[in-house]
């Protein structure tokens, strides 16, 4: 039978999909695809935007572990709606930390820095001032985002946290359009994409035949609040640090510490990979962040105790990082050979 050049193409485009999918679903959508079309177009037409736009939709799904998906893709999936939902904590928390933080400083400063701090929602006007309030309160909507996902309202979560990274993009505009050094513009960029990329993983994972988003052992509400506090801390201890990479340290050693905790006392209860791999994954994100910062203090010729401190973070984080990789590949090759 000969193939038509319109049976090509949407047979090129559904190799977007995994191969156990595409084996059992492909000659049926493709039937599907060019039911009444007329022969005469069959070498002339092309698969519709809409149409690959749902292909690459269904691609994302059952990448994922969607129901009957081969266990590598379940625990891919898993990875990434843990990931997501971390990252997303992560954000909340660091949003109403620095909101927290910068308007106790702006209380208790002097008189001569706390018009300086306020000048910036005044110095241009109504539209520039609206524009710096917008920045400052968007973060919270990470929190929104975070409180919607554990409730499993998902599109909500989605849309808050999309409207939580905009800030990034607008930093990335006004830094590269305004002629900064490259470690600004480097910063900006860097902060944004991971921004972005919770953003991305959080659309990806919790499609509509994902898993509900679950927080063993705790309340999402403890758990946000145990790490505002942990940020917190990490900030009051080191003041003159406090950066996203300094505060988004802390709460992940403690994390990562306490898993490794429990898998020391009680393997069973650890044996899931996609946990560590999730972890391994935040850690270096936040390790990210914290070298860029380290970079920033080197070349402000910082107290030498702030960029030792820096520094050690930076080489604990890498650490647990590695030993996360490695636990989680380690228990995903022990589920294959059990599998």
């Amino acid at each position: 039978m000969t193939t038509t050049l319109l049976e090509r193409r949407y047979r090129t485009v559904l190799r977007l999909l995994p191969s156990y999918y595409r084996a059992e679903r492909e000659e049926e959508m493709v039937e599907a695809y060019l039911h009444g079309v007329d022969e005469r177009d069959l070498d002339e037409l092309r698969p519709a935007w809409g149409e690959v736009a749902s292909v690459a939709a269904l691609a994302v799904r059952t990448r994922m572990g969607t129901a009957g998906a081969p266990a590598r893709y379940a625990t891919l999936g898993a990875v990434v709606r843990r990931f997501a939902l971390l990252s997303v904590l992560l954000q909340a928390a660091s949003g109403l930390t620095g909101l927290a933080f910068f308007l106790a400083w702006v209380q208790g400063a002097p008189a001569r820095d706390r018009e300086l701090a306020l000048s910036r929602f005044t110095a241009h006007g109504a539209p520039g001032g609206l524009y710096e309030i917008v920045c400052r309160l968007l973060p919270l909507a990470w929190t929104v985002s975070y409180l919607a996902l554990l409730r499993d309202r998902r599109r909500t979560a989605f849309a808050f946290a999309a409207l939580a990274a905009l800030p990034g993009l607008a930093s990335v505009a006004q830094h590269l359009g305004g002629g900064q050094d490259t470690l600004v513009s480097s910063f900006s960029l860097t902060t944004a994409a991971l921004s972005w990329l919770t953003v991305l993983a959080l659309c990806c994972g919790y499609h509509r035949d994902a898993p509900p988003a679950r927080l063993p052992l705790a309340s999402p509400g403890l758990v946000l609040l145990g790490t505002c506090v942990l940020m917190g801390a990490a900030t009051v201890v080191w003041p003159g640090n406090a950066d996203p990479g300094w505060a988004g340290g802390a709460p992940f050693i403690v994390g990562a510490a306490g898993w490794l905790l429990v898998r020391l006392r009680s393997p069973e209860r650890a044996a899931d990979p996609a946990l560590p791999l999730a972890l391994a994954a935040l850690g270096l994100t936040t390790l990210v962040e914290r070298t860029l910062s380290l970079a920033f203090l080197a070349e402000g010729n910082m107290p030498g105790a702030l960029v030792t401190a820096a520094t050690v973070q930076a080489t604990v984080l890498a650490a647990l990082a590695a030993v996360l990789a490695a636990a989680g590949t380690r228990g995903l090759t022990a589920r294959r050979a059990t599998g």
